[in-house]
């Protein structure tokens, strides 16, 4: 939900109570003022000194003025920052697009379309009038699968996490618009961020009462800080502190969190701001590190009082001013050019060809994860006479494009509709949608196939269409007008809708046709008549609540019920996390399995495009894909206290360290083509730092600048040896020494190369001195262990193709 609308909505207190509760919360404390000169600046120096000058002829009353998002007037005129949600299109407009969201964008492993979305959704946030924008997201990481939010946020890996918040932050300012990285720290789920009552728990909502993450610094910094370093590094201006607990202290007035790790750690210039109802206290919040709040809580009589006893200070003060307004200038909004605010529904061409983006995003993120083409079975499909579709997730919902706006989660697991957009903050406002049904049905025609829909996850009805499909959930084909054209029309018995049924009897024909082409709809005809069976499954969640469960029992029934009658039996899976699929994964009639996030608008076109071979699949897995729920190392905790005991051993780290066969490991993708890996080379290219056992740097954006210096390069090469172009991703993982207690592997790098068939691509990992560090726990510093490093690159974390070793001594 928007911030600005929360920040009213606290109940104002008496000055004195304030103050009084002021006195009994965080102490000052590490206050990590940027006066201080602590960290270079770097690329935030011009604009660090422009706000300083600036703030420096304001009084006390324009101050507050600007920490409680207000505008100031006269001499010193400011106009306050316009916040919005929306990490892959805005929030509660008309006329703009909705992309892929960012699970889907990171099955990519594309760098570069990293970048080029995130400038195209700045561009339509700036071209709308908003400037302080509540994304990208890395906090959920993915500790919890079943997580409420995991579509919002890149994906469960901390440096491709990393790689990509950098990416997007650095494009959003070249958009003219503040990132405003989310949500600090250990956000990792939706059950009780708000206590008991969960959801969006209103302001009422005592601290007490909301979970509290509690790890181990360690972990905190190998793991969950790790992508917020990548992101202030790239200049990002804003955070969004959580509304959970951290070891037992809230979030946003956590002085330990945000000014001693983000602030004085990784060098964070910008502002911290508060998730909904997230700010509980004045001086706790102040003193604590957030530097942007509400005017109900930061009165100026309140911050004056403060002052005047000694609770507070002005240096403070000036910092959270300073804070709120460097990401102004450093993003260029001090040149007046940015349009105002938008209304809901006014026009403004914001979209330019971002539709052929979304498209192009959406299809290279499709991950193959199964596919048996022999015998003509299989993917891609070449025109095939005969085409099924099964599954509410082929089609349209009952209403749409856009689901309703909620902040309390699905109502469901299962979509009952096409799954192409996130919920609450991370819902899309798209202008249509394109679904599979649309997408395929035209395919259909222009290849003169024939086509048949049972757009429904439970169909079993035998007496004809009418009824049957009248009782589809959230379906948008209608029961009887969808019977009676077929009966009346193709079986010739009747206009009504159950005589649509009559059409379908007796068993001559291919298939059990009986007359003709009339058959009464159900799983088992439909099936036993296709050529290509494409079955549609979803797993929903959104902002407000967790899933119930990875997997569904109606879903998984039919894809067994369709496989079971057709020998060439596609899944399509569109989901917000890991869904099990080990209930027809080896079922021999399952020839091919597709995977990927929420696509956005374009999803079925996309979709359509990597099943006909219009784009050679080259996503891969950007989380592990267990046997069994109970496989994972967490689930959704239920608990005031959630104690992070399994550290940094999560997802595909902690299979490996306890050696657990999976369905399908992280990082697996397969594609149309083959590819073969050639040798692995690893060589210091800077020897001098690796013989230095702690970083030597000073303090910069992302933390000590000689932490992001390549110390390793890693060659190797990669051969196209099929008959179709075609792309792969080369994973790097590392092997580290028993000294450093890090998982069995890491991911390291990435490189995604387009290999024509029959050559050849030479393929570079640039390893930095951070990417061969662990955390120094004692000596609180990061640090390279000595001994033997090994390299290896693959096709995913099981399938390393080549390995080269490294001593450092």
């Amino acid at each position: 939900m928007r911030v600005t609308s929360a920040l009213h909505a606290v109940s104002a207190l008496s000055l004195a109570s304030q103050v009084a509760a002021s006195s009994n919360s965080t102490s000052s404390g590490n206050q990590a003022l940027l006066a201080d000169g602590n960290a270079q600046l770097g690329i935030a120096e011009e604009a660090y000194e422009k706000a300083k000058a600036y703030v420096a002829k304001l009084n006390i009353t324009e101050k507050v003025a600007i920490i409680t998002a207000q505008s100031v007037t006269g001499d010193n005129a400011w106009t306050a920052l316009n916040n919005k949600d929306g990490v892959s299109g805005i929030n509660f407009q008309f006329y703009v697009s909705g992309f892929s969201l960012a699970n889907a964008l990171t099955m990519t492993w594309n760098r570069d379309l990293f970048s080029e979305q995130f400038k195209a959704l700045g561009d339509e946030f700036y071209g709308m009038g908003y400037n302080l924008i509540s994304g990208p997201v890395s906090s959920p990481l993915g500790r919890v699968p079943q997580g409420g939010r995991l579509a919002e946020g890149f994906c469960v890996d901390p440096y491709l996490s990393g790689i990509a918040m950098g990416k997007a932050v650095s494009a959003m300012n070249s958009a003219g618009v503040i990132a405003a990285g989310r949500h600090f720290l250990l956000n990792e789920q939706e059950t009780h961020r708000q206590g008991s009552g969960g959801g969006m728990g209103g302001s009422s909502s005592s601290s007490s009462e909301r979970y509290s993450s509690n790890a181990d610094d360690k972990t905190v910094h190998e793991l969950y800080m790790w992508p917020f370093a990548d992101a202030v590094k790239a200049g990002m201006m804003g955070v969004m502190c959580a509304m959970n607990r951290v070891n037992d202290t809230l979030a946003c007035e956590n002085n330990h969190l945000l000014s001693g790790l983000l602030k004085t750690e990784i060098g964070f210039p910008g502002l911290v701001y508060p998730d909904v109802g997230s700010q509980q206290t004045a001086f706790g919040s102040a003193n604590g590190g957030l530097d942007y709040g509400s005017e109900s809580i930061w009165t100026e009589a309140v911050i004056k009082a403060g002052i005047a006893n000694g609770t507070f200070t002005e240096a403070r003060l000036d910092d959270m001013v300073v804070r709120n307004v460097i990401g102004y200038y450093h993003v260029g909004l001090d040149d007046g050019k940015q349009p105002s605010e938008a209304g809901v529904t006014e026009y403004r061409d914001v979209r330019g060809n971002h539709a052929q983006l979304i498209r192009r995003v959406a299809g290279e993120s499709l991950v193959l994860l199964k596919n048996n083409n022999s015998g003509g079975r299989g993917l891609p499909l070449e025109k095939p006479r005969t085409v099924a579709l099964f599954g509410a997730h082929a089609g349209p919902a009952t209403a749409g494009p856009n689901q309703a706006f909620s902040v309390q989660g699905a109502s469901s697991d299962v979509y009952q509709g096409h799954l192409a957009s996130g919920g609450g903050s991370g819902q899309l406002s798209m202008p249509w949608l394109v679904t599979p049904f649309q997408a395929l049905s035209a395919r259909a025609v222009a290849d003169d196939s024939m086509i048949w829909w049972i757009m429904n996850n439970t169909y079993s009805s035998e007496s004809g269409m009418g009824g049957g499909m009248g009782a589809t959930t959230g379906n948008s084909t209608g029961g009887s007008s969808m019977g009676g054209s077929m009966g009346g029309s193709m079986g010739g018995n009747s206009t009504g809708g159950s005589a649509g049924g009559k059409g379908g009897g007796g068993g001559g024909g291919i298939g059990n046709l009986g007359q003709g082409t009339a058959t009464t709809p159900s799983f088992t005809k439909y099936a036993a008549n296709a050529e290509a069976c494409l079955v549609f499954i979803n797993s929903n969640s959104g902002e407000g609540a967790d899933r119930s469960s990875l997997l569904d029992t109606d879903q998984d029934t039919m894809v067994n019920t369709v496989a079971s009658n057709c020998n060439n039996t596609i899944v399509v899976v569109n989901t917000v996390g890991p869904r099990v699929l080990d209930a027809w994964a080896d079922h021999t009639n399952v020839t091919a399995i597709v995977y990927g996030g929420l696509l956005g608008q374009h999803s079925g076109s996309a979709i359509a495009d990597v099943l006909y071979g219009a784009v050679n699949p080259s996503g891969k897995l950007t989380h592990t894909i267990a046997h069994n729920e109970s496989d994972y190392p967490v689930s959704v905790c239920e608990t005031d206290d959630c104690d992070f005991t399994e550290g940094v051993f999560i997802d595909y780290r902690w299979f490996d360290a306890h050696n657990t066969s999976v369905r399908y490991p992280f990082g697996h993708g397969l594609s149309y083509t083959s590819f073969q890996y050639g040798t692995v080379t690893a060589a210091a290219t800077n020897a001098t730092a690796l013989s230095q056992k702690y970083a030597q740097g000073p303090l910069a954006l992302g933390g000590q600048t000689d932490l992001f210096d390549e110390v390793v390069s890693v060659k190797t090469t990669i051969r196209n040896t099929g008959k179709r172009d075609g792309a792969e991703v080369a994973q790097l993982y590392v092997e580290f020494p028993a000294a450093a207690a890090q998982p069995p592997r890491v991911l390291r790098g990435f490189e995604k190369v387009q290999v024509p068939a029959g050559q050849s691509a030479d393929v570079e990992f640039s390893v930095r001195r951070r990417d061969v560090s662990y955390w120094d726990t004692k000596v609180q510093k990061w640090a390279v262990a000595p001994g033997t490093y090994t390299f290896g690159v693959g096709a995913s974390s099981r399938d390393v193709r080549g390995r080269a070793r490294l001593t450092v001594k």
